[in-house]
């Protein structure tokens, strides 16, 4: 006999299993997959077992309130604990349990009119007794309950005796809370864990009657769950390692929000989401201030533009979009003029009431200038150049100092970013605009132009799109971007246009006045790992209970709350071998993938030569 089968024999076995040692499996002179997964050794003492390097206690439920409230077993479910729970379920046959009924109606019954003829005070607790005697035949005799022997049976595990004494007060003050209580399987710890194991041995056979709803409320386990019949898989859920399968365009909006702290892996989570949602029909298009996604869009076929100074790519803030058919072209016009004004101040460090004024008189005559009215097809017109707002507003009364602050963007060293027609081509399922070369003075502005120019090209056409951008904080530091960000999350519904917004710096996003609206109108929030400094302000906003405050401040990378609607779970990314080699950050693996690449171009090259070589030998010959 095995080592396997001496542990988890049949229970008609006699056997001892304090005595086992490593050294039969040596002196049987065969080494099966049992003896393998059994422990090295284990002994049984009355209230514990000691397996290997563990220690494990078992414990069974042997009373319940009169009523279960759903959910009642959840929080002993999502604990962060190692143990194991077998629920054994045996039905009991109707018949027997009516005929067993009448005889307690009839006891009880019996005992109320007792104490009528002796005039004794009313005892609530037998009225009530016959009341739910009464209700539950009534429902066994229609079949709309059945009755059940039920044992519920808990293993915990630890390293010391003192881990085993906290998580049993623990799991007792959460049950007895909710007049539900337990003891430990004395004397009997083999049965009880051998009744926990996988094995469907009821050994402890330690019941209670239970009816089919209060039953319901047991089994399956009620446990924080986010799993759909469709959408990408964002991690793993941490509770009970189910899969977190969402689908953002099934909410009522299509908008998140990533709040981290640096390194924690919020770009990482944003990437594996990106090439998951690429595989499901929809284009995605990504704004990213630190060149994290230009190897990505390489290996998926995207579009990479490089926005600077000195860059070949080029946006024309003054283009207009085309309107839709619900749209006017008046209303459109409008809504540009209203866009540049705040793109102006933003480009001027902001500017007076009376400059603003200047400004939107100026943008309208500059838009004039090319025929461009209310009445206009913007397809067929030609859009103006910030010189060409430069010379209107030197030209009016009171703009020359204006067009003196405007002249660095039209003659001056940024004149190459702005000053020029647009020849961006958005039209790929990836694009990456990329800002790391911009100097951290324009990237506000440079977001907001993007932004915009993302914006007029989506209007256009009406298709399922994902906008991500990166490091948000670089908006939010100006009214002006973040009224256009906020503007954005709230209209992109409209166009089938989600919106995910990743910051690192959690405060300043918070303090911004378009900070919380941008947050309540985004359905997907996701929480990695957080700073000390900030956990208590989000706890403040997200409403955490001071288990998932320490979850966040304790997490790994990768790891999380995850909030889709009003259910949240916490979440934990994982990346198939291949979509880490694709959206990796981590410089190493980066510098080793570029390493492997160039050793194998040199190989190419070097098969290549010696092919090469030996053609030209057979030739010669």
């Amino acid at each position: 006999m095995s080592i396997f089968d001496k542990l988890f024999g049949k229970k008609s076995e006699k056997q001892d299993i304090s005595s086992i040692l490593p050294k039969e499996i040596f002196e049987a002179g065969v080494l099966e997959l049992k003896d393998i997964i059994a422990p090295s050794a284990l002994k049984v003492s009355p209230r514990e077992i000691s397996l290997g390097e563990k220690i494990l206690r078992s414990f069974f439920v042997i009373s319940y309130p009169r009523f279960l409230t759903e959910s009642w077993f959840s929080p002993i479910i999502n604990m962060d604990r190692v143990f194991d729970i077998s629920i054994f379920i045996h039905p009991i046959e109707t018949s027997r349990v009516l005929r067993q009924f009448q005889r307690k109606v009839a006891e009880v019954q019996s005992q109320i009119h007792s104490r009528e003829e002796k005039g004794l005070v009313r005892d609530p607790m037998l009225d009530v007794a016959y009341q739910d005697l009464e209700n539950l035949r009534d429902q066994l005799q229609q079949a709309q309950e059945k009755l059940f022997d039920v044992g519920l049976y808990i293993t915990i595990y630890g390293d010391n005796n003192s881990e085993l004494d906290k998580a049993e007060t623990e799991i007792k003050s959460i049950l007895e809370a909710k007049l539900i209580y337990v003891k430990p399987a004395l004397f009997q710890q083999e049965q009880g864990y051998k009744s926990t194991l996988p094995l469907g041995n009821d050994l402890l056979e330690v019941h209670s009657k239970l009816n089919s709803s209060p039953l319901s409320s047991l089994f399956p386990f009620t446990s924080f769950d986010l799993t759909s019949d469709k959408g990408i898989l964002f991690g793993i859920n941490r509770h009970n390692s189910s899969l977190v399968l969402f689908d953002r365009f099934s909410l009522e909006n299509y908008n998140s929000v990533t709040f981290a702290k640096a390194g924690a892996g919020k770009s990482y989570a944003a990437k594996l989401e990106i090439l998951r949602t690429l595989m499901f029909d929809a284009e995605v298009i990504v704004i990213d201030p630190e060149r994290e996604y230009e190897y990505m869009a390489d290996a998926t076929g995207g579009r990479y533009f490089k926005i600077s100074l000195n860059s070949e790519h080029h946006i024309n803030p003054f283009d207009l979009p085309i309107p839709g058919s619900d749209e006017s072209t008046a209303n459109v016009l409008r809504s540009n003029i209203i866009n540049l004004v705040g793109l102006f101040r933003l480009m001027m460090g902001g500017l007076t009431a009376e400059e603003d004024a200047i400004i939107d008189r100026a943008i309208t005559e500059t838009y004039a200038l090319k025929d461009i009215t209310a009445e206009s097809d913007f397809r067929t017109i030609e859009p103006p150049l910030m010189s060409d707002f430069e010379m209107v507003l030197a030209g009016m009364e009171g703009g020359e100092s204006l067009a003196q602050r405007f002249s660095k963007y039209t003659k001056g060293t940024w004149s190459g970013f702005i000053n020029r027609p647009s020849n961006v081509d958005i039209n790929k399922k990836f694009v990456v605009f990329s800002l790391r070369d911009m100097e951290d003075e324009l990237k506000p502005i440079a977001m907001y132009i993007v932004t915009h120019y993302i914006w007029n090209a989506i209007r256009k056409d009406l298709r399922k799109r994902l906008l991500v951008i990166d490091e948000a904080w670089w908006m939010m530091k100006s009214e002006d971007t973040a009224s256009f960000l906020m503007g954005l999350v709230k209209r992109g519904r409209k166009y089938f246009l989600g919106v995910a917004t990743i910051t690192q710096d959690v405060g300043d996003f918070l303090k911004s006045p378009y900070g919380l609206p941008i947050l309540t109108n985004s359905s997907i929030q996701i929480l990695l790992k957080q700073s000390p400094t900030i956990i208590d302000e989000l706890q403040k906003v997200f409403n955490l209970t001071n288990e998932e405050k320490f979850l966040l401040l304790e997490s790994d990378v990768g790891e999380g709350i995850f909030f889709a609607g009003l259910k949240h779970v916490a979440i934990k990314n994982i990346a198939s071998y291949t979509e880490d080699q694709i959206i990796t950050s981590d410089p190493s693996q980066i510098l080793a993938i570029k390493k492997a690449k160039q050793e194998a171009m040199e190989d190419k090259e070097v098969a290549i030569k010696a092919a090469n070589t030996e053609l030209k030998e057979a030739v010669n010959k």
